[in-house]
């Protein structure tokens, strides 16, 4: 979408300048600060739009904004001259975004470190995750002046994310998810501890392979700001809107439909609840609970954690407990070897590799993962190479091996990368592969829309992929576990593809050299012509 309006990118990307010269260069930083700015404004409408929906239907709303907001302040008792608590109650009404933004540039900061960014940080209740990872949290917007500007800029990119629902027919909270994620993908561009933004065309593409339901538990052991939390969350309202009477195909054919129409009460408790993140970062841990609730997920369960080391035991593990995992673990080379889980078995500090088995482990019997992991694990050599594959096709069914071009992360990161489908059961049989070229952008730092793409092709041919021509000179095929486990359990693609060879015909070489004698010619009366010019 992003793409096709102009005027959407430049707000956005004069919202980061004014960042910038406000004295918050970091991406990370300003991304925190402009966050939680969008998650007032967006609280602050879902909550008009919820309590008029209940008056209109006559069903009961307590809005959040009701009552009074009670802070504890330290106050200096006048009878004893000493420091004493005292509650300062503040009307909930005016903690709203459409209140403060009216206010004079000084009132408004003071009000919103007073009393707005407080009674953000408990919205959720005293024992929610939002709450307990957003303790230690601070608002540091600096000045009066940038925040004034920060807000009319955010109400001019809502203004134009209206406008754009209105003209082009796509989901005012799918547009409001584009620009979010627009600003994500600022974070960084090569990557902190190893992390980097998926495309959400890649992340809807794993959806679609691995088709997670309605009921199924959903985990992502290394989720950073939630994306494929909220790709299976769409991909199950979508599947729940049977006759696709509110889809909306995406620039890359992909259909997704609004959630506003099509979620009873239960059904969304239900969804809610399924989805898990864990992340190392704690600052992507709050963008990652933000982000699902800006796409009305209300209380994400997401948590701060390192599922590769001892600190995961006291989740208990996890163990055999997802019927998904969608994932795009980081690759930060090795760990401290001290710190990794003993119950991770694969004798290796490598994080592509223990993830995999983190990933094994987390899954229950018939549970399946899609799972994003550099090439080299698909022919690396080493002996835990050989058993985290061996992990997938001996102890798995392993189902697809899609491998994609390197350019896909541009201009995060340039290493080639594929997809790796397996279900925790069953046997191994004919493994689906497929050579991704295109995945409609150019595979440049640009990124720029093209029409090449493979990507629905790719979910076609493996939906089908009993039925397909199994020519190895094509860029898919099934290769037969035996076949994979006599290569030592190699997966890269070409390793199982044909070659094709063009015959090329070359003229004889008489033909050739009366050529080149005519060329030498036409070069010599060329010289001549240009000496005549000098004498």
């Amino acid at each position: 979408m992003l793409h096709n309006n102009p005027a959407l990118k430049s707000l956005i990307d004069k919202l980061w300048n004014k960042f910038w010269s406000g004295g918050i260069s970091n991406p990370l930083t300003a991304i925190e600060q402009i966050t939680y700015l969008i998650f007032m404004k967006r609280i602050d409408e879902l909550d008009t739009k919820r309590k008029a929906d209940a008056e209109w239907t006559g069903e009961e709303y307590h809005s959040l904004f009701a009552g009074t907001y009670n802070k504890i302040v330290k106050v200096i008792d006048k009878e004893t001259n000493k420091e004493k608590d005292e509650v300062k109650e503040h009307p909930k009404d005016e903690l709203r975004w459409s209140y403060f933004k009216q206010l004079p540039a000084n009132e408004m900061l003071n009000h919103i470190q007073q009393y707005v960014f407080p009674f953000l940080k408990k919205l959720n209740g005293e024992n929610s995750h939002f709450t307990k990872h957003m303790q230690n949290a601070v608002f540091i917007i600096p000045s009066s002046s940038l925040l004034v500007e920060a807000v009319i800029s955010i109400e001019e990119i809502f203004k134009e994310i209206e406008k754009d629902s209105k003209e082009r027919g796509q989901a005012f909270q799918d547009i409001q998810g584009d620009v979010y994620e627009m600003l994500l993908g600022e974070i960084a561009t090569a990557g902190k501890n190893g992390q980097f933004r998926t495309p959400r065309h890649i992340i809807k593409l794993l959806a679609e392979l691995v088709e997670p339901k309605l009921g199924d538990k959903i985990g992502d052991p290394a989720c950073g700001t939630g994306g494929f939390l909220l790709g299976a969350y769409q991909y199950i309202v979508t599947s729940l809107d049977t006759e696709k009477k509110y889809a909306v195909e995406d620039e890359d054919g992909f259909l997704r439909s609004s959630t506003s129409a099509l979620l009873t009460n239960d059904v969304k408790e239900s969804l809610d609840s399924s989805l898990h993140g864990y992340d190392i970062d704690v600052t992507m841990v709050r963008l990652g609970l933000m982000n699902l609730m800006m796409h009305g997920i209300d209380d994400p369960n997401i948590d701060y954690t390192d599922t590769l080391s001892k600190s995961f035991q006291k989740f208990g593990g996890e163990q055999n407990s997802y019927d998904v995992i969608l994932a795009n673990p980081p690759f930060t080379g090795n760990l401290n070897k001290g710190e990794i889980d003993d119950t991770l078995s694969l004798s290796t500090t490598k994080t592509e590799l223990l993830f995999i088995e983190r990933i094994y482990t987390m899954l229950r019997g018939g549970g399946t993962a899609g799972v994003i992991i550099p090439q080299g694990v698909l022919f690396g050599s080493g002996k835990a190479f050989k058993e985290a594959r061996k992990l997938m096709i001996e102890d798995s069914q392993l189902k697809a091996v899609i491998t994609m071009p390197s350019g896909v992360f541009k201009p995060y990161a340039g290493v080639a990368t594929a997809i790796l489908v397996f279900t925790k059961s069953g046997d191994t049989d004919d493994v689906f592969f497929y050579n991704m070229k295109n995945d409609g952008y150019s595979l440049d730092d640009k990124r720029t829309k093209i029409d090449e793409s493979d990507l629905q092709d790719i979910i076609t041919k493996y939906r089908d992929k009993t039925n397909i021509e199994n020519d190895r000179k094509n860029s898919y095929f099934l290769v037969p576990k035996k076949e994979i486990v006599e290569n030592g359990y190699d997966l890269s693609f070409n390793t199982y593809q044909e070659e094709v060879y063009e015959e090329i015909e070359y003229e004889e070489p008489s033909v050739i050299l009366e050529k080149l004698a005519t060329l030498e010619d036409d070069i010599q009366k060329e010289l001549a012509s240009i000496k005549s010019m000098y004498e």
